[in-house]
């Protein structure tokens, strides 16, 4: 089983920024691939952004400039810098592999409003 566990999120004005951080434990070692999702009110969760083992990256269109993935192999920890938030980057941020596994953490609100 995989367990993780997400953090960082909370109210901020458009504009702002606000750093996720996800702490991954049990069954990782063989995880290649890590990547943030999002659910907004009322919408499926999607796809944000994706880092590799080797360090590549991917982003959605609608956050590439703004937002940063990274993974911190000795902490187990994935982090994603977000900035320039938008009131449409408002939703509950989770972090899983890609794709995603079974098993989700509780995800982190991210509330972007004026």
């Amino acid at each position: 089983q995989v367990q993780l566990v997400e953090s960082g999120g909370g109210l901020v004005q458009p504009g702002e920024s606000l750093r996720l951080s996800c702490v991954a434990s049990g069954s990782i070692a063989s995880i290649y691939r890590w990547a943030w999702y999002r659910q907004a009110p009322g919408k499926q969760r999607e796809f944000v952004t994706s880092i590799s083992a080797t360090g590549s990256t991917y982003y959605v269109d609608s956050v590439k400039g703004r937002f940063t993935i990274s993974w911190d192999t000795a902490s187990k920890t994935v982090h994603l810098q977000m900035s320039s938030l938008k009131p449409e980057d408002t939703a509950i941020y989770y972090c899983n592999e890609d794709p995603p596994g079974p098993f989700w953490g509780q995800g982190t609100q991210v509330t972007v409003s004026s």
